[in-house]
Order: C-alpha cells, then structure tokens, then sequence
C-alpha cells in the first residue's frame, strides 16, 4: 500500500478512495486493469491479485468502495458502487479490464453491463469475477425468509430496488447479463464456498462460450483470495491477447499479413 498513489476523488455520490499502482518497468500509460473488492473488504485484502497483474505488466487501479475502507460513506448498494466505478474510470481510466471479489465481481458486471439507470456502460475487454454471486433475486428471497417477511412486504421490499437503481430486481442476474455482454470472462470459484454456492459459478458458466469457469477447491470464500495461483490464473487471463491474423489482398507482400492484438 505504501508503493501506491492514493487518489480522493469527490463525487456527486461522495468521497472515493482509489490506489493506483504502477509496475515500473512498464509504461505509465500502459493498459489499465480495475480491481474490486467485496462486501465488508477494502483494498488492502486484493494485495495478490494487485501483486500479480503487476508482474504481467499492468497499471493496476483499486478502489476502496463507499463506505469502506478509507471512502467516505456509511451505505452500499449495488447503484452507489457502479456510480462510484464510473466515477474511477473518468478520473483514471479507461480500463482494459476488471477483476472483483464476491459483490465487488458483482458491481463490476453491472458497471460493463450499464444495468443501473443513469450511468453509461464502462466498457472493457476482459472481465474476472471471483466468489462472485449470481442471482440478486435469490438473495432478496433468502433475506425475506430469513427476517420471516410476508408476501406484501417482500414485494415492496423488492420494489425498492427499481426506485433505487432505476431497474427492476429480475434485472440484476449476472448468467442473463453476460447473454447480452459478451466480454470474455473468467469465473474462478470455489466448490464448497459457504457463502456463495458454486451453483451459482454454474448458472454464469452456462451464459455461453465465452464464460471460462475455474474451479479452487478447499479455498473457501475467502482464503481463496491469498492464494497466490489463483491470483497468477486471474492475470493470465487478463493478459491473454486473441491473435487474428489479417488476410491481405492477392498479390499482396507477405509483410502485410501480421497479427492483431485485441
């Protein structure tokens, strides 16, 4: 933490912690890479995945979500972190791609897939989600059942999220919105996650060929960020250019015929 430049960015939605780190062998302007934490997180626990997109050369960017870490802020929701992700990515992107942790890996499909009213999609060319929750709908489900809500106030309760985010709640399903986004993404998941079932890292793998499912057995939730090999398969990932090769004109000289990274 102390190699990072600290940002503080003021918001309309209010004050953004984001660290910008920056491998010195590589350009300053080289291909960013925005990193997101989960719920009751900060920065400071991404520290493997920061180190090793690193290595592979990446200017790296995370940021502490709002009400957490050193953000300002005692609320979070899904609409206050996508505002918040636009609001980095003005300041210090664009982003080649982002990789998040549990909600973080949440807010950050909502921020490409553009699901919250007001707030333009943030496009980038590779996304990495790990631990990372399906279906918003399932866990309002499991939160009324919880608390022991009747019919009436489950349905307000869900109502709310379309006054808040400007979208109904069946909106907010990562499988239905990686159908319409098709970045490349790599789910990276535990099997006997206790807080987010592997269920769902299989309702996302099921969204189409390009989602890569990885599975990290004995890491849990949590523990799974630590490990250092998962972290090195994530910026592989992110790294991973696709080769096409341009196809020239007949007759044309063999030197025109070169690869294209994208």
């Amino acid at each position: 933490m102390r190699q990072a430049r600290r940002h503080h960015l003021t918001t309309t939605h209010g004050e953004i912690t984001a660290y910008e780190f920056t491998n010195w062998g590589a350009r300053r302007d080289g291909p960013a890479v925005l990193v997101l934490h989960g719920w009751r997180s900060r920065t400071e626990h991404m520290r493997a995945v920061v180190e090793a997109l690193l290595r592979r050369g990446f200017r790296v960017v995370s940021m502490d979500l709002p009400g957490h870490g050193t953000s300002g802020g005692r609320v979070l929701n899904i609409p206050k972190a996508v505002a918040a992700v636009n609001s980095v990515a003005q300041w210090l992107g664009p982003f080649d791609s982002m990789v998040g942790h549990s909600f973080g890996g949440a807010v950050a499909l909502n921020a490409i897939a553009g699901s919250v009213a007001g707030f333009a999609a943030v496009p980038v060319r590779r996304l990495v989600t790990i631990a990372s929750p399906n279906a918003l709908p399932e866990l309002f489900s499991q939160f009324g059942a919880f608390l022991g809500l009747g019919p009436r106030t489950q349905q307000a309760f869900e109502d709310r999220v379309e006054v808040i985010a400007g979208t109904p709640l069946r909106a907010f399903v990562a499988a239905e919105q990686l159908r319409q986004v098709h970045v490349p993404t790599l789910v990276i998941h535990a099997p006997e996650d206790k807080e987010v079932p592997s269920s769902d890292a299989i309702a996302m793998d099921e969204a189409g060929d390009h989602v890569t499912v990885v599975w990290a057995p004995g890491l849990g939730h949590r523990r799974i960020l630590a490990d250092t090999g998962i972290a090195s398969r994530a910026a592989e990932f992110v790294a991973t250019r696709r080769i096409t090769w341009l196809k020239p004109a007949a007759a044309a000289p063999l030197e025109d015929c070169l690869p294209v990274l994208d």
